[in-house]
């Protein structure tokens, strides 16, 4: 697949320094443009810093949030507007609202195919952290804190135009009250682990790529945290029941090889739990058999 611009966003929403915003850094030396054969654009003048919530969105360093978000929707919206496939490298999942807000400036209207250990779903009042990589896809949906939504310009999905595929943390945001996905309606495309694996990876990955390229252009995301703790320990947030290599490539084929892919992010990638480079290395592998594929 060419046309791809690799621009790193290096964010971590813990606050502090290290951790995911080192990730655009290792995964460049790892060779991931090469990979991928892809334009590498540099860095974004972004950081989240501070550990403190803030009182009316709810979310620690909301300022450097707010801002990031802006950077990233004008960054995304001019890489569209020139004919290219944005590819940010994260950094964390609060890179998503701005990527969405740009593709959404930039085409229309946006699907989005969400692999993630977790929903995402949470808000500046149910997050138990109030990390903002807790909220990314409800306030794409316009059901995030409101000072966040309106810093992306206002919803950037419609339900219908939404697959969360691969979650499997039901428990804690059942406990701390955070939207599920079935109150959002029929609309919406959700996948539990346990569900993708029923159906088949593959087949999965075919049927939602075709299902959001039926409306239009989709947005890829990829949260590494969808792996298996034991398949990928570089990562902060650790579950069992995870993705094998083997099984993310099943679903990731098909999706990042569809024609009406128009970008992607990755996410949650932290060098500094991976100082062999061990994991970094399978992830650059398997982004490249990935975005390989004919689409």
């Amino acid at each position: 697949m060419s046309g791809i611009e690799l621009i790193g966003v290096p964010i971590d929403s813990v606050g502090r320094s290290g951790g995911t915003e080192l990730a655009p850094a290792a995964l460049r030396e790892l060779g991931l443009a090469d990979a991928l054969g892809a334009v590498y654009a540099g860095e974004l003048e972004v950081r989240v810093r501070g550990e403190e919530r803030d009182p009316e969105t709810g979310i620690v360093a909301s300022d450097d949030v707010l801002a990031t978000t802006s950077i990233l929707r004008s960054s995304v919206l001019r890489a569209l507007k020139n004919g290219g496939r944005p590819f940010l490298v994260g950094g964390c999942c609060a890179e998503l609202p701005g990527a969405l807000a740009g593709a959404r400036d930039a085409l229309g209207r946006i699907g989005l195919a969400h692999l993630d250990g977790h929903l995402d779903l949470y808000d500046g009042t149910t997050s138990p952290t109030g990390e903002a990589a807790d909220m990314p896809v409800a306030v794409a949906l316009g059901r995030g804190p409101e000072r966040w939504v309106q810093a992306a310009g206002g919803a950037s999905l419609a339900v219908e135009d939404t697959a969360i595929v691969g979650y499997r943390d039901k428990e804690e945001p059942l406990e701390h009250g955070m939207l599920q996905a079935e109150e959002l309606g029929p609309g919406l495309t959700h996948l539990s682990v346990d569900e993708l694996r029923a159906e088949g990876p593959g087949a999965a990955g075919e049927r939602v790529a075709s299902s959001l390229a039926a409306r239009g252009a989709f947005w890829l995301h990829l949260d590494v945290d969808v792996l298996d703790q034991d398949v990928f320990a570089a990562t902060d947030y650790l579950m069992p029941n995870g993705l094998s290599w083997e099984e993310l490539g099943g679903v990731l084929g098909p999706l990042a090889s569809a024609p009406a892919m128009a970008g992607a992010s990755l996410a949650c990638y932290n060098p500094e739990k991976d100082p062999g480079r061990r994991c970094g290395r399978a992830l650059v592998e398997a982004l490249e058999a990935g975005f390989s594929k004919p689409g």
